[in-house]
């Protein structure tokens, strides 16, 4: 198999420069081009047909956004959004665009440089499609007949795994379910470290819940959504609070799936409703399963829809999935699922 052959994009001379020396050290990476804008980034990518990108945010000439779109209209190719902090927020709507993911920018510590690395050879390997128009999620919502709530709460929780192209996903099933939704909705989602707060804010534009970053001890409540925050694990306990736990220095998925679906299957239990979507590797399988022997409802995002089938495709694998839908198909199912819920309720 050949070189890993990237284009880098950032009006930084300085961040290209750090960028392409931690990406020199790998022999399997080669850098073709670098770019200092946008305009620019589009005619590398169109000459150069890189395996992948890394694209920076705000650049003049063309922003990263709008050259996310072009790229993604005409010569699709997998793109890691690398950015500031400061920058998160804005960072996001690059998702919503075409982009795979985001980090912040890489420093000369090892560590970071080989999560940075780690994560390229893993973002090369994914097939992108062609997206005219760049914004998929306002295209994909497309929710229909959804129950009316009447604002009591139910007894139930609604729990999301997911991560590479998760966001996006993510997106769409809070952007489909209905105000005054009668259950709290869990979400651990695969993320690097201080990006949750740019998530947030970015999805609390697109939906009509309450989302927040998860704190621990809040108690769970209907109609909100509680993000896990990437630095450590979330758990639902028994009296119906957010939980946070420390992560070990060797966890592999930062937060865990498998941590807060488990922690559903055993407080909800029947009244658990689990969803899995896009993702590489296997968290979040064990989770599925505990809830799906539990009596709860399990749904995994189909192949088709998902950035990458990988986790979602475990969990269908192991034989406990109830329902196998594509992305825009989900927010429905949950809606009518807690519908039924709440006729169940009223007797």
């Amino acid at each position: 198999m050949g070189q890993i052959r990237i284009v880098v994009v950032d009006d930084s001379v300085v961040a290209r420069e750090l960028i392409v020396a931690i990406l020199s050290t790998d022999k399997d990476i080669l850098v073709v081009g670098e770019a200092g804008n946008g305009r620019d980034a589009v005619e590398k990518v169109r000459d150069l047909k890189p395996d992948i990108v890394t694209m920076d945010v705000e650049m003049p000439v063309m922003n990263g956004l709008d050259a996310i779109e072009l790229i993604m209209a005409s010569h699709p190719v997998p793109i890691l959004v690398v950015t500031t902090l400061g920058d998160a927020r804005t960072a996001y709507a690059a998702i919503s665009r075409g982009a795979l993911d985001l980090v912040i920018k890489p420093d000369i510590n090892i560590e970071a440089a080989q999560e940075f690395i780690d994560k390229i050879k893993l973002l090369s390997k994914i097939r992108v499609i062609t997206h005219i128009g760049g914004n998929r999620t306002a295209k994909e919502t497309k929710v229909q007949d959804l129950p009316v709530f009447d604002g009591n709460p139910l007894d139930s929780i609604v729990a999301i795994a997911s991560s590479t192209g998760g966001p996006e996903a993510i997106s769409v099933i809070l952007s489909g379910l209905p105000e005054k939704f009668p259950c709290p909705v869990v979400i651990a989602q695969h993320i690097s470290d201080g990006f949750v707060s740019g998530m947030v804010e970015w999805l609390k534009g697109i939906s009509k819940l309450d989302i927040k970053v998860a704190s621990n001890g809040d108690c769970l409540a209907a109609g909100t959504v509680y993000v896990s925050p990437s630095d450590r694990h979330m758990e639902v306990s028994p009296e119906r609070r957010i939980s946070l736990i420390d992560r070990h220095p060797k966890d592999i998925y930062r937060p865990s799936c498998d941590v807060l679906l488990s922690s559903v299957a055993r407080v909800y239990g029947r009244k658990s409703i689990g969803v899995i979507l896009t993702g590489m590797g296997s968290d979040g399988a064990l989770g599925m399963k505990r809830i799906k022997d539990a009596k709860g409802t399990t749904i995994a995002q189909d192949e088709k829809t998902s950035v990458v089938f990988g986790m979602n495709k475990v969990t269908i694998d192991s034989g406990c999935v109830d329902k196998i839908l594509p992305l825009d198909k989900i927010a429905n199912e949950v809606a009518h699922l807690a519908g039924k819920k709440q006729k169940a309720a009223l007797g």
